[in-house]
């Protein structure tokens, strides 16, 4: 492998999951680091199985302060490619974010996956979409993805992340803010748990839609 990739995964409670997609990430990237943001499964130990670097955290910190939290221990890298746990196996189709990230091509790339049945309703989703449009110019197609790699000047360019879920839009906004190339890529075969509309997974769009307001109105009035 030419470059150092290091694949970096927030998970909480992903046992099951966690597993195969840290053995598809490592077919890509020279490391796989795992935070476990607070579990109370086995998210840890399966990921330590499956090949990970683990760190655990003792209690919940979010999504962005989990990322953060690998990125102040783990060596650099030339690209970083952001996954989520519950991808699975099919985080190993991840391969064309990190094929485009270089001089000549993306410093930020995003996946763009396929359509789902189920979920919610677009709310948070569309919300962040016109965020992003209004705050850099970008036209986000996957606003809220977290499946992402970057180099690792558009790295230092949006730290520090965004809080919480705040973490994809605020860094799209700070990439394209920056002078970053970013590009969204449709991939086929990736696919992720969805959120359905049951009182769980309103509970997680909330807080989802609380973390980007925040991460916006910092941006709004130009603080990080």
């Amino acid at each position: 492998m030419s470059r150092r990739v290091v694949a970096l995964v927030a998970a909480r409670d992903e046992g099951g999951r966690v597993g195969p997609c840290v053995t598809g990430l490592r077919t890509l990237a020279t490391e796989v680091v795992v935070v476990d943001d607070g579990s109370r499964d086995a998210t840890a130990s399966e990921a330590l199985e499956a090949g990970a670097t683990v760190i655990r955290r003792d209690r919940s910190r979010g999504k962005g302060g989990a990322l953060e939290a690998a990125l102040d221990r783990v060596e650099p890298a030339e690209v970083w490619l952001l996954a989520d746990a519950d991808l699975g196996s099919s985080a190993a189709g991840l391969a064309p974010l990190i094929e485009r990230i270089g001089p000549d091509a993306a410093d930020l790339a995003i996946a763009v996956l396929p359509p789902s049945s189920g979920g919610g309703f677009g709310i948070v989703r569309r919300a962040a979409g016109r965020a992003i449009r209004a705050l850099s110019g970008f036209e986000a197609a996957a606003p809220l993805s977290g499946q992402r790699a970057l180099s690792a000047e558009a790295m230092r360019a949006v730290r520090p992340l965004a809080r919480g879920f705040g973490v994809e839009t605020a860094m799209t906004i700070d990439a394209v803010r920056a002078g970053m190339r970013v590009e969204e890529i449709p991939i086929d075969g990736l696919a992720h748990r969805i959120t359905r509309k049951d009182v769980r997974g309103f509970a997680h769009r909330g807080r989802q839609g609380l973390d980007i307001g925040v991460a916006l109105a910092l941006r709004v009035v130009g603080r990080r």
